[in-house]
């Protein structure tokens, strides 16, 4: 396994890391029980005397481990280390890790220090170090999911399909689909009802599924469908029952069984953090038979909830009072979700492909991995379950705890907001060092089953469009009235200039390691500023006809290579505004030359002229035009 952490500086060390032989140069996660070879190539002019690699594990002191000199060869000194990760672990049988290299030199010592744990420079003091997360031997993701294409719906807003649905006196109904404007606070942070529905159900996206199977779509991601008050459902009142807005239980069951037939997965939204205050559990207004921890001290949800004076004062999610904190740590609350019967055991067993946990960072361990048993049984290890987090999950720290979502008895993946970052950052700022170190960085630090289940997002319900933040350049529009976000939409031109850049974004996002999540009417040209006004309906014949066919061709491509299945990747070439990586497995190699730069920019690196652009079918003449993403072949 070869990690090549060095420049081509003369005196830089290199460093090489193997497993049985096999290189691993862009990655540091593997199963406990496999032997790491560390091997250090030092040129002589560097100076140094011995090389020690030194380790601890997180919040434990440092051990120190000298490597052996094998040989001197051509003025540089080779050394070598084999770390067994057996022996690093112990009876934990996983772990994260953090390490160094050392250069003793006689009168100082240099020490490695990484800005994404695979490059690295030297420095005169010890700085961050490079990362090593074990998982159990036995962790492993579902299989189906990787390759596939993901879909994400908010209900209400993607399609009113026939079929019947409920009525509800307290929810206002817009008619308008088209043009119709949305509810908005005053001033974000004011409180809204959010009880205003377009119409979109369940029906309608089983009515949508040929549409969807066209794009090359085999996963869709729902937003919460349980009953509840509110258009977005986040306020969860019951979880046993499917809203009657979107069908209930008939018009889900219909859909599960119409995707199944075109071999499509749905994945549902998990809100177990917190429910509604106007749900069967809390019931604060009563509607529930006055059965709720708020309504009757006496009711078996009471323990449910933490009440700091009781019945008005009660822990929230983030203080939105209509959000009240579930307390997990009752055994029976925890197991309501996780435990045999519960609620994640209901929906598998119905035939849904696993489950999105909404601010998975809020969930203690003993609810997921419960969670993650119940799951993985229910469905003989098929279902999936993919975290909210918004960080590197690797080595995420949530109220001063560290997680252990990749260790193998947690999640298979979580939504890649950082991949989003870099993205943007390539795009708006025409600098790829961001993207670049965001890739690395997370293949290093995730296992390379998670890498291959990475729910790829460019934007989502939380986030503004996609096309809006390319179009307007990435604007602040925080002092923006919101009566005015409303209704605003971008000019002409930079209408075009969004497009031009989505498509340079959906390229990056179908082709590096993962899963690309595209949030429904992204494909179409959809615009939106901040939540709510990133949640308008879906625009059923006026899409964007030239988007819509770019994501068809990005799923083809996808659907026709394997690489992109579960390929390696490698960043090959990050300067400026361009940026090349490539996939690859069994001597099958596709490289993605992208070019953000509004010129055409030369590229000479050996091999790429003469390929062939899968999107365009032209032969690669060394030239990448401006505003351009090309998947050679």
């Amino acid at each position: 396994m070869l990690i090549k952490l060095s420049s081509s500086a003369d005196c830089k060390p290199i460093i090489r890391k193997s497993i049985e032989g096999k290189d691993c140069s862009e990655r540091s996660a593997f199963s406990c029980g496999i032997d790491v070879t560390f091997t250090v190539e030092t040129p002589r002019i560097l100076g140094a005397s011995a090389v020690v690699l030194r380790i601890a594990k997180d919040g434990e002191r440092d051990r120190d481990h000298p490597l052996s000199f094998v040989k001197t060869e051509k003025g540089i000194d080779v050394y070598s280390y084999t770390l067994k990760l057996s022996e690093l672990c112990g009876a934990d049988e996983n772990g994260l890790f953090y390490y160094e290299f050392l250069f003793l030199r006689g009168a100082d010592t240099l020490f490695t220090d990484t800005p994404n744990f695979v490059d690295y420079t030297l420095s005169p003091t010890s700085a961050r170090r490079f990362i090593l997360l074990v998982h159990h031997h036995d962790y492993t993701t579902p299989e189906w999911f990787r390759g596939r294409v993901m879909y994400h719906i908010f209900v209400d807003r993607f399609f009113k399909g026939d079929g019947e649905t409920g009525e509800r006196d307290d929810a206002v109904i817009n008619p308008d689909w088209d043009n119709g404007i949305m509810q908005y606070p005053e001033k974000n942070g004011d409180k809204l009802a959010n009880n205003m529905f377009f119409g979109g159900n369940l029906w309608g996206v089983a009515e949508k599924l040929d549409y969807l199977k066209s794009l090359g779509v085999g996963v869709i991601y729902l937003s919460p469908v349980f009953k509840a008050y509110s258009n977005h459902k986040y306020d969860t009142g019951n979880y046993l029952e499917i809203d009657e807005m979107f069908g209930g239980e008939a018009a889900f069951r219909n859909l599960i069984e119409k995707a199944t037939e075109l071999d499509i997965k749905i994945i549902l939204d998990g809100v177990f953090n917190h429910t509604g205050d106007d749900s069967i559990y809390f019931d604060k207004y009563g509607k529930y038979g006055g059965k709720g921890a708020y309504a009757d001290p006496a009711s078996p949800y009471r323990n449910w909830f933490r009440f700091r004076s009781y019945p008005d004062k009660y822990e929230t999610w983030w203080g939105i009072e209509i959000l009240p904190k579930l307390n997990h740590t009752v055994t029976e609350c925890r197991r309501f979700f996780t435990g045999k019967g519960g609620v994640c055991e209901k929906y598998v067993k119905m035939g849904i492909g696993g489950w999105r946990l909404d601010v998975a960072d809020e969930l203690s361990d003993d609810f997921l991995d419960e969670l993650r048993q119940t799951v993985k049984k229910a469905s003989d290890g098929e279902a999936i379950i993919i975290g909210e987090v918004w960080e590197n999950a690797a080595e995420k720290i949530a109220y001063s705890h560290r997680r252990r979502y990749f260790r193998g008895a947690q999640l298979d993946s979580v939504m890649n907001y950082p991949l989003r970052n870099g993205v943007l950052a390539l795009l708006l700022y025409k600098d790829s060092s961001l993207l670049s170190d965001t890739l690395k960085s997370i293949y290093a630090s995730y296992p390379k089953c998670v890498c291959d289940s990475l729910m790829n997002l460019l934007g989502t319900h939380d986030t503004e469009r996609i096309l809006t933040v390319l179009g307007n350049g990435g604007k602040d529009t925080s002092d923006i009235p919101n009566k005015t976000l409303a209704t605003l939409t971008l000019d002409k031109d930079a209408r075009a200039k969004g497009i031009a850049l989505q498509k340079v974004a959906a390229a990056i996002q179908y082709t590096v390691y993962g899963v690309p999540s595209v949030f429904y009417g992204d494909e179409a040209g959809v615009e939106g500023y901040h939540d709510p006004f990133c949640r308008k309906t879906y625009p059923w014949g006026r899409e964007c006809t030239e988007l819509v066919e770019h994501y068809r061709a990005l799923g083809r491509i996808r659907a026709e290579y394997g690489v992109f299945t579960d390929g390696e990747f490698k960043v090959d070439h990050a300067q400026g505004a361009v940026i090349v990586y490539s996939r690859f497995n069994d001597g099958n190699r596709i490289t993605v030359a992208v070019n953000a730069s509004e010129n055409a920019e030369k590229l000479d690196m050996d091999g790429l002229v003469g390929r062939t652009d899968l999107l365009t079918g032209k032969v690669f003449d060394g030239t990448l035009p401006p505003c351009s993403a090309l998947i050679l072949k």
